[in-house]
């Protein structure tokens, strides 16, 4: 009864320690999120917080949900109108990525996006469809309670919403990766030397991101060299990065974003946004898919070919033949006693009482 006891105690610990670990991670990703606020000091391009959620129930299950509630209401405290409002945004932001992890679950949705199905998955469900909850939850909210006018009523709702799906877009991949992700043992030193250009590149290209020149286009190049040669691995954080130095430049009214009202600003970054986050997780998952295919292909080529080896070993086998003349198999077992044991036995001359009455006759 103890050990029982114990055993229980140690679970609803680990529990309790998993739910205060993802309100933690919620609030801190959250207060980064709103330095690059756009609308009302609450509503961002990129919500981190979102991607944290899906990803923690996604890898821990929907165990952890307080910690998404509690994170959500942490941070939205000292920003909303009332205590309603806040204990309603709350509600959205944890019922969203709960609705994106049934969905994603329903779809049969694996952690390892080792499959295009997956990536298409986390697009369509986990990002576009789960985070309508809360964008619609949270905007509503804000304009009943009188804080939005009716004019800001969609514009606020789509930044709202891109938001929340660039957080799932950019953030979740990365912490999925994160989970598999382990030192290279054998890796060649130009294998490493690749690696570290490539982060220099993409802290080049940032700043070139962020100055006066509209060249956000130079981060495709990026995101295509990763995919191919680093997979998911390299394109996820990659356009992490890419898209966190567009956010700057949207900010600054830098770049492209140079004197453009917010609507035109939100369509033009979150355009950039998800061309990159959906050219990173479909072409590096694509690029795992084909190697995984071509490991297959190998490693099947390579059986077949010891199977025809063995095949043809065992045509040009020696056959050996024993004293009475039958032949036997390379192994010494004769090939076929069957017939001779039954011939013998035919003639073989007739014995007994049988015997007597053929001799009478």
């Amino acid at each position: 009864m103890a050990v029982v006891w114990h055993d229980r105690l140690r679970r609803g610990g680990v529990a309790v320690l998993e739910i205060c670990v993802v309100a933690a991670l919620y609030f801190g990703s959250a207060k980064l999120g709103l330095l690059q606020q756009l609308v009302r000091g609450q509503v961002t391009p990129l919500w981190p917080p979102s991607g944290i959620a899906v990803a923690s129930l996604l890898l821990r299950g929907p165990r952890v949900w307080p910690g998404i509630a509690l994170g959500a209401f942490l941070v939205n405290l000292p920003l909303g109108p009332s205590l309603p409002a806040v204990l309603t945004i709350m509600a959205g932001n944890t019922l969203a990525p709960v609705c994106s992890y049934a969905l994603l679950r329903r779809a049969g949705f694996r952690n390892e996006l080792d499959r295009l199905r997956d990536a298409l998955a986390l697009i369509f469900l986990g990002a576009f469809t789960g985070m309508l909850v809360s964008a619609t939850t949270g905007t509503s909210t804000l304009a009943l309670a009188g804080v939005l006018s009716a004019g800001d009523f969609w514009p606020t709702w789509s930044v709202w919403w891109t938001g929340d799906a660039m957080g799932v877009l950019v953030v979740t991949p990365v912490l999925l990766v994160l989970r598999s992700a382990h030192w290279p043992k054998h890796a060649p030193p130009a294998r490493w030397a690749e690696g570290l250009l490539l982060v220099i590149a993409t802290i080049a290209i940032g700043f070139v991101e962020t100055g006066t020149t509209p060249l956000l286009f130079l981060g495709f190049p990026l995101l295509v060299w990763a995919a191919f040669r680093f997979q998911l691995a390299g394109a996820a954080p990659c356009a992490l990065a890419v898209s966190t130095f567009a956010i700057i430049a949207a900010s600054r009214g830098s770049g492209p974003f140079a004197g453009h009202d917010l609507l035109t600003k939100m369509i033009t970054l979150q355009a950039f946004n998800a061309s990159a986050a959906l050219t990173a997780l479909l072409l590096g998952v694509v690029v795992r898919e084909r190697n995984e295919t071509q490991r297959e292909i190998a490693r099947a080529c390579g059986q077949l070919a010891e199977m025809a080896a063995r095949i043809a070993t065992g045509d040009h086998r020696p056959v050996l033949t024993n004293g009475d003349g039958e032949k036997n198999s390379a192994n010494g077992r004769p090939t076929d006693t069957t017939k001779t044991a039954s011939s013998s036995l035919r003639r073989r001359p007739p014995t007994g009482d049988k015997a007597g009455r053929d001799d009478r006759i």
